[in-house]
């Protein structure tokens, strides 16, 4: 389900004023989305969360409720109501785009009822610290939807099926705590001595109850909105082998493919590696150190850029790496913020769009802006998109040799009509690189797609051109 140099969008960012309309947005938008490239939406959470039509999807109250019942202040999520969803997925499809559901298992919030229970307090530093003796405490884990009124289910939620919880309403007290006989779910990441717990009421995921609703739920969720696949949430703070069972139970009972990537946030590439090993490659994952690297080179122009792609997925595993620029956790003012600057952003997205390697994702608030942080789009980056589309292609010969100016070529192939470029970064002046790009270019003129060198660079008979770049940008050469 990735296509040949397919494109990967997150259409939504952290403070996308959608006017509960994003849903027939995306619908009005599909086929430009898939003339410049776009072959998968990535799809903000579907779900109704605390917030109501003001949340942004990972506070989850309803997974049932995709906009169609009066819950939480709102019968529409923010982005629209069920059957708008369902109708932008159909859309998609006659454009040829995939559809994947953004699934936040990790946690649930804004119960309907409080329930009186025995719990610890654990250490904020090391969650496997007891800090108290058992003590009673009053939390919100009864969830029994009372207006959606067990339509599709008649589940009901209860402590029993969480593990802990950071607030007391009994006492107003923020501290974790965790419920009497309950252990946090092992194969997670090792951060705070065991990342189970990360917010809201945390689900335990060695519960079988749960463990069924959550089978039943994505298969009554598939076939409600006829999505192609996920982007699943918080995987590091899940035990590794529900998901890796899940989504092998759902590919077999559907006999589709259903593309997954999930979210491992974590700048140790050995920690992907071993989410991959231990879910046996059923699961991709984002290369949150690709982004790092990214970040790092646009606060430092001496960064030496022949290293950018060192301990990486997309090195190492380009199969399972989803490459991104950014994304509404690392946009401004949010809890990741890592934000690749301005005038680095092409030379990123042209790393990431133009080479043979991982499956690329591009951010809403970069192709769109970000008005809430008066952050405009990336310049150029639909040309890029397109150029992924329509030339980069054939072998890829690298040119990773010296540290402040880097390139690359593509020679195309005889499927794609002129298909082929050359690609040539730098991070301080002006320079230029000879680069081969093959002997069928001979004696073709070459431009710079994205106009930043004006020159025209004309291919010698061993088919080899003088690739020139301005400081601190990105030039992308084509066949004119």
């Amino acid at each position: 389900m990735k296509e040949i140099n397919g494109i990967m969008m997150q259409y939504f960012e952290w403070y996308l004023d959608c006017k509960q309309n994003l849903w027939n947005i995306i619908a009005q938008n599909a086929k430009k989305l898939s003339n410049i490239g776009v072959t998968a939406l990535w799809l903000p959470p579907a779900y109704k969360g605390i917030g109501g039509k003001d949340e942004v999807g990972y506070g989850v109250y309803d997974l049932y409720d995709l906009g169609e019942f009066d819950q939480k202040g709102s019968i529409k999520t923010k982005y629209g109501s069920k059957d708008e969803y369902i109708n932008c997925i159909a859309t998609l499809k006659q454009e040829g785009i995939f559809s994947y559901a953004d699934i936040v298992l990790n946690h649930k919030m804004g119960a309907d009822m409080l329930q009186t229970i025995p719990a610890t307090r654990v250490d904020w530093a090391n969650h496997n610290i007891q800090t108290s003796e058992q003590e009673t405490v009053k939390v919100a884990t009864k969830f029994t939807f009372p207006n959606r009124k067990k339509k599709y289910s008649d589940f009901e939620w209860n402590w029993t099926h969480f593990d802990g919880i950071d607030y007391n309403d009994a006492t107003k007290e923020h501290s974790i705590f965790k419920f009497k006989d309950k252990s946090w779910d092992d194969t997670v990441d090792e951060e705070y001595g065991n990342y189970d717990y990360l917010m809201g009421a945390d689900i335990d995921f060695t519960n079988k109850e749960v463990i069924e609703e959550c089978y039943k739920w994505a298969k009554w969720y598939l076939e409600e909105t006829k999505v192609d696949g996920f982007r699943l949430d918080a995987v590091k703070h899940i035990n590794m082998h529900f998901y890796k069972d899940w989504i092998k139970k759902l590919r077999e009972e559907t006999k589709k493919e259903l593309y997954t990537v999930g979210e491992y946030w974590s700048g140790d590439v050995s920690k992907l590696h071993r989410y991959i090993t231990e879910t046996e490659g059923q699961i991709c994952l984002f290369d949150v150190p690709l982004h790092y690297n990214l970040s790092i080179a646009s606060k430092d122009e001496n960064y030496d850029l022949t290293k950018i792609f060192e301990r990486t997925l997309v090195k190492d595993n380009p199969q399972k790496a989803v490459t991104f620029v950014d994304n509404h956790d690392t946009q401004p003012s949010q809890s990741l913020e890592s934000f690749v600057k301005p005038w680095f952003k092409q030379s990123a997205y042209a790393l990431i769009l133009l080479r043979n390697q991982g499956y690329p994702c591009v951010f809403y608030g970069d192709f769109y802006g970000i008005p809430y942080s008066g952050i405009e789009p990336t310049k150029d980056l639909e040309i890029l998109m397109k150029l992924r589309k329509e030339k980069a292609y054939g072998n890829q010969i690298d040119y990773f040799d010296n540290p402040n100016c880097v390139g690359w070529t593509r020679e195309g192939t005889d499927e794609y009509i002129k298909s082929g470029l050359a690609v040539i970064i730098s991070n301080k002046k002006d320079d230029e690189k000879k680069m081969y790009i093959g002997e069928k270019f001979a004696g073709k003129r070459f431009i710079d797609a994205l106009n930043n060198c004006e020159e025209i660079v004309e291919i010698d008979s061993q088919g080899e051109g003088m690739f020139k770049v301005k400081e601190k940008s990105v030039s992308v050469w084509i066949e004119t």
